[in-house]
């Protein structure tokens, strides 16, 4: 077991150290200037040969930024649902699909290779805790079927980056379901 933290109080490096459960296996590491929020602009992956950097995703849109695309307006409570969703969604492996109810993830879908794959592992965690509830998708849906999957689910509204080639084909899911959609124009693509 590791905790990783800035540094530890005494009490608690006591406790850490020896509760009998723990002190053989735990390893405290301390990271100094960790949690100042200073992360630098820059993300960084090994790959076979060499390393992958990229810019880091720290942008978060606000729902005041967000560009209703459907018939059907959100609610002020789904934009709120929408709101948590989007920002936990950024936070999970690409092709990622959240569903959340009551500012709680209650579906996740994360690290498929196609976005419907990743509804439909995100429906099938949620269960009935979809019916009402709100999705979040990182990137853009390519065709109707997550729409379509999500809808048979009973999510209500969803929150993307838009940008597909087939955006009017996926609005116009939404509309024959009466389903909520916003585009962010920003995707949270995460490998």
């Amino acid at each position: 077991e590791a905790i990783i933290a800035p540094s530890f109080v005494e009490e608690a490096f006591e406790l850490l150290t020896s509760v009998p459960k723990w002190h053989r296996n735990v390893r405290l590491l301390i990271c100094e200037g960790w949690g100042t929020g200073d992360v630098g602009p820059w993300d960084y992956r090994r790959v076979t040969g060499g390393i992958l950097v990229q810019g880091r995703d720290v942008a978060i849109e606000p729902p005041a930024a967000w560009e209703c695309v459907t018939e059907r307006r959100p609610s002020e409570a789904e934009i709120a649902g929408l709101d948590f969703a989007w920002r936990a969604c950024k936070h999970v492996k690409s092709n990622a699909i959240v569903i959340a109810a009551q500012n709680a993830l209650v579906g996740v879908g994360a690290g498929q290779m196609s976005r419907l794959d990743a509804a439909f592992i995100a429906v099938h965690k949620a269960g009935q805790r979809a019916r009402g509830a709100v999705a979040a998708s990182d990137a853009f849906f390519p065709f109707r079927d997550g729409v379509d999957l999500l809808a048979d689910a009973g999510v209500t509204a969803i929150v993307q980056p838009g940008g597909s080639r087939n955006d009017a084909q996926v609005i116009d899911a939404c509309n024959e379901r009466g389903i909520a959609m916003v585009f962010t124009g920003h995707r949270h693509f995460r490998h």
